[in-house]
């Protein structure tokens, strides 16, 4: 039930707030713990508050550092010896995010009605992914709770820098591509027409390089908006492809055969794999759930496989590294190796995170030189791009200078 109150704060300051409990005692309750003298209260019906949880979806966006901070505090909180509702009532007046703030109120009041935090959380899929909700989970059951949530802010902001890292990395190339693609339909739709002209008008004999140049000039100049929305098509489409399960399959296969980057993809889905399946199994998350939820989290299809295989294969008997030894074209040597060794003494955890820090070094050594890496290469392209060009466009003026 939720309940607008009115109410008077310690320093006998008055304030309005609206809050979801499970009857009208536990408003009482929740006041007297938040040392709060009620005034008034009435209850609001769920159909008339815009914030309910149907509308929760369609209202802000929670970041990612957001979710961070909210397992990091909360966990902080619980080892401090604050209760589990009254933590989440804590940060649930600090956030400043909307959509956060009522899905605490929401969370606050499955808790006062006596489910487990897992189980509230698991409410919101959009917000709280499985690796989230079951390392919550394996925490209540543990007795552990703090500890499994330290475990998950680590484990998200370790995932996240990974993630900025490769973002990083992209930026600079894709701002010399896009770039590139603007200049050249600038040059096509208003300087090659003025060099055809003057090559009409001298009648010169035009090569294939020169004719080809021309078409795509004379298209873009005569159908400028078609053009640009053939392209935007384009782009539409191998976007919804790449949602698809064989188009994306297309797309990872074609990343993974990349030169530069198809070592790179590697080194990073092994940090992820390392790393999310030493954060569960220390959180004491089963193996065969870990790996599910750990296929969840790689992005490439391929990887997703593997992982799937390595669950069907633990659940007949087979060690978990077999499956990785038998993939190394994916998977490095060293992570097999790893994993049959953390089999064998029992410190499959431990070891998986030195797995984890030793790939995520990689990677931020690789991302710190890939602009050094990448520079060159896109001078080349550039540079075979404008040769192209300009020998196309200065090879007719020769063939006039000579016959003259």
């Amino acid at each position: 039930m939720k309940f607008k109150f009115k109410a008077i704060k310690k320093d006998g300051e008055i304030f309005e707030d609206t809050t979801e409990t499970k009857d009208k005692s536990s408003l009482f309750s929740y006041l007297r713990d938040e040392e709060l003298t009620l005034i008034s209260s009435e209850e609001v019906k769920e159909g008339s508050s815009f914030f309910n949880k149907k509308n929760l979806n369609f209202f802000g966006k929670i970041k990612i550092e957001e979710k961070i901070m909210f397992a990091r505090n909360l966990g902080a909180m619980i080892k401090a010896g604050l209760s589990l509702t009254r933590a989440i009532s804590v940060i649930g007046r600090q956030t400043k995010n909307v959509k956060m703030k009522n899905i605490l109120r929401s969370i606050e009041s499955d808790l006062g009605g006596g489910n487990t935090l897992g189980s509230a959380l698991s409410k919101f899929p959009e917000v709280f992914s499985p690796l989230f909700v079951s390392m919550v989970g394996a925490g209540e059951e543990s007795g552990d709770l703090s500890g499994s949530l330290r475990n998950i802010s680590e484990q998200m902001e370790r995932s996240n820098n990974l993630r900025k890292k490769i973002k990083g990395a992209m930026i600079y190339p894709s701002i010399i591509t896009v770039a590139m693609i603007i200049i050249g339909i600038l040059m096509l739709i208003f300087v090659v027409p003025t060099l055809t002209s003057t090559f009409k008008e001298l009648g010169a004999e035009l090569p294939f390089s020169t004719q080809l140049i021309i078409t795509i000039s004379e298209l873009f100049k005569q159908n400028t908006l078609v053009m640009i929305f053939v392209l935007i098509l384009i782009s539409f489409s191998s976007y919804s492809l790449s949602r698809t399960k064989k188009g994306k399959r297309f797309f990872d296969f074609i990343i993974l055969k990349m030169p530069l980057i198809n070592g790179l993809i590697k080194e990073v889905n092994s940090a992820r794999t390392a790393s999310t399946l030493s954060t569960l199994l220390s959180s004491g998350v089963d193996v065969v759930r870990s790996l599910e939820i750990t296929k969840n989290v790689v992005q490439n299809s391929f990887y997703k496989e593997i992982i799937d295989k390595a669950q069907k294969s633990i659940q007949k008997g087979a060690p978990i590294s077999q499956t990785f030894r038998d993939n190394e074209n994916f998977y490095p040597a060293f992570v097999g190796e790893m994993i049959s060794v953390g089999e064998e003494t029992g410190q499959l955890p431990d070891l998986l995170m030195q797995v984890a820090n030793f790939y995520e070094d990689e990677v931020e050594r690789k991302t710190k030189n890939m602009s050094t890496i990448i520079e060159p290469l896109l001078m080349v392209f550039v540079g075979a791009a404008l040769g192209f060009f300009a020998i196309s466009m200065i090879t007719p003026m020769y063939s006039l200078t000579n016959s003259i």
